[in-house]
C-alpha cells in the first residue's frame, strides 16, 4: 500500500501489468468483505467520480427506500492481486462509502474508523496497531464437508520447519506482500493445523485494511492448494483457539514521539499509556461484542487456553486481558490486548479499542495494581475479586448496549444495526438442538 500513488501512478501500473479488472473492495458493518467488480477501461471514471452500487441488501447499509450509496477508491489501496493473471489479471482498490448528498455513509465501518482516529488527531495522537491472526488450515473430510474438522498437520508451537504447512505459509507470504503488506515473520500456532503470519506494525487504518485483505488472500492460497483456511474463534474443542492480539500504541503528531514510552516508569509506561490501559479495562465488557462478535467466540474465552478471561493487566502475565510486551527502546512500547479474535470487523474492533483508551485518558482514569501471577492458578479467593469478560455473545450485547463510549463511537445507526444483527445469530443459535445435547441427554431422558 502506498500513500504516495496518484491516479496517473495507478492508470500506468495497469496498462504495464496489463490488468483487465478492477476489484472495488468494502467491508459491510459485520466485516464480511463486498466486492464489485469493473472492466479495467471503466477505471478512470472510477477513480475520477466514483460508482453508484445498490447497499439495500448489504448488513448494516440501506434500508431499499435509500439503497443509493456512492464508492469512492482510496489510491492508497492499489494493489495486484498475485492469484489472477493473464485474461483473468486483476487490481484491487479499498474503497469509503458515501451517500447520495456526499457525506460518509454512518454505516461505512472504514469511515467509523477515520472519525475515531481525526478525534484522537483533534487531542495531538497518531494511532497505532500491529494485529496478530492467527487461522487454522483444515482437510475437507473424503465427501467435501468440512466437519468434523480436521487439522492440516499436527504440528505445535513455533515446531521447526518440516511439515508441509511451511511451504503453504511461505506461498501466503509472497501473496500478501505482492498485495502490498510487509510480512515480518510467520510460524506454527500451539494447535494442530494452527498458523499465524504477522505483519508491519502501523496506523490503525493502514493495518485494519491490511488485515481484511490477509483473511482474503489466505482463504485462496488454502483452497488453490485443496485445503481450507478458517479464522474461526474456537473450530475444535480441547485445543487452543485464534486469537488476534493487538499490539497498540499511541504516537504524538507533533514529534513523532512515543506517548507510552517513560524510561524512569517500573513498567516503562507514561501517564498517557496508564491512562489508555485504565480506559480499555473500563470498558473492556461494552467493547467485547465487537472483538469477539460470534457465539463461537465466547468457546475460546475460557479459562486453559490461553485467552483471556479475567479484566486485568501485567506486565509479563499471558493470562491477563492487557500485557505489556517488553520494549527493545523506548519508540517501540506498546500494549496488547488479548481478547480480540480474528472474526471482528478490524476497522470497527480499532474505532472501540481507540476510543475506550481515550477515554481513559480524557478522564484521567486509574490503573488497577498490574497483575504479575498466572491468574488461573491463584486460589479463588484471590483472582474471585477479578471483574470477568462476558461468557457468551448474549451477555457481550447486553454490555455494548449499557457502554455510551461504545455507542458513540460506533454512530447510533451502526451501534443498532450491529446489535440487531448479532441478537437474530443469538436467538437462532439458542434455538439449535445440538449434537452436545443429544449425545448426552437422549439416551436418559
Amino acid at each position: 500500500m502506498n500513500p504516495s500513488e496518484t491516479i496517473s501512478d495507478i492508470l500506468t501500473r495497469t496498462e504495464q501489468n496489463q490488468i483487465k479488472f478492477i476489484d472495488l473492495q468494502f467491508t459491510d458493518v459485520v466485516g464480511v468483505v463486498k466486492n464489485v467488480t469493473i472492466p479495467v477501461h471503466q477505471l478512470p471514471a472510477a477513480l475520477e467520480n466514483g460508482i453508484w452500487f445498490d447497499g439495500s441488501s448489504i448488513e448494516g447499509f440501506a434500508r431499499v427506500a435509500e439503497s443509493d450509496m456512492h464508492l469512492r477508491p482510496d489510491t492508497s489501496t492499489f494493489a495486484i492481486i498475485p492469484w489472477l493473471k493473464g485474461e483473468e489479471a486483476t487490481a484491487r482498490l479499498i474503497c469509503n462509502v458515501f451517500t447520495p448528498d456526499g457525506q460518509p455513509f454512518p454505516g461505512d465501518p472504514r469511515s467509523i474508523l477515520r472519525k475515531a482516529l481525526d478525534e484522537a488527531a483533534e487531542m495531538g495522537f497518531r494511532y497505532n496497531t500491529g494485529p496478530e491472526l492467527e487461522f487454522f488450515l483444515l482437510k475437507p473430510n473424503a465427501n467435501g464437508s468440512l466437519t468434523p474438522p480436521i487439522p492440516h498437520d499436527s504440528g505445535s508451537y513455533f515446531d521447526a520447519p518440516s511439515d508441509m504447512s511451511a511451504g503453504l505459509r511461505r506461498q501466503m507470504a509472497n501473496s500478501l506482500q505482492a498485495l502490498g503488506l510487509q510480512v515480518e515473520a510467520m510460524h506454527h500456532e500451539g494447535a494442530h493445523g494452527q498458523q499465524e503470519i504477522d505483519f508491519r506494525y502501523s496506523d490503525a487504518l493502514t493495518t485494519a485494511d491490511s488485515a481484511v485483505t490477509l483473511r482474503v488472500a489466505l482463504k485462496v492460497i488454502a483452497q488453490l492448494n485443496g485445503l481450507y483456511c478458517t479464522f474461526l474463534p474456537k473450530p475444535i474443542r480441547g485445543i487452543n483457539g485464534s486469537g488476534m492480539h493487538v499490539h497498540q500504541s499511541l504516537t504524538y503528531i507533533a514529534n513523532g514521539n512515543n506517548a507510552f514510552s517513560d524510561p524512569g516508569d517500573p513498567h516503562g509506561l507514561s501517564k498517557i499509556a496508564k491512562h489508555f490501559i485504565a480506559g480499555q479495562l473500563a470498558h473492556a465488557k461494552g467493547m467485547c461484542a465487537i472483538l469477539a462478535p460470534l457465539v463461537n467466540s465466547y468457546k475460546r474465552l475460557v479459562a486453559g487456553y490461553e485467552a483471556p478471561v479475567y479484566i486485568s493487566w501485567a506486565r509479563i502475565n499471558r493470562s491477563a486481558l492487557i500485557r505489556v510486551p517488553r520494549a527493545s527502546e523506548s519508540d517501540s512500547t506498546r500494549i496488547e490486548l488479548r481478547c480480540p479474535d480474528p472474526s471482528c470487523n478490524p476497522y470497527l474492533a480499532f474505532t472501540v479499542m481507540l476510543a475506550a483508551g481515550l477515554d481513559g485518558i480524557r478522564r484521567e482514569l486509574q490503573v488497577p495494581e498490574a497483575t504479575e501471577e498466572n491468574i488461573y492458578l491463584l486460589e479463588k479467593t484471590n483472582y474471585s475479586s477479578y471483574p470477568l469478560l462476558p461468557t457468551s455473545l448474549n451477555q457481550a450485547l447486553r454490555a455494548m448496549e449499557e457502554d455510551e463510549v461504545v455507542r458513540n463511537a460506533l454512530g447510533a445507526h451502526t451501534h443498532e444495526v450491529f446489535i440487531n444483527a448479532k441478537r437474530l445469530e443469538w436467538e437462532d443459535y439458542r434455538l439449535e438442538v445440538t449434537n452436545w445435547e443429544l449425545e448426552n441427554y437422549l439416551p436418559n431422558y
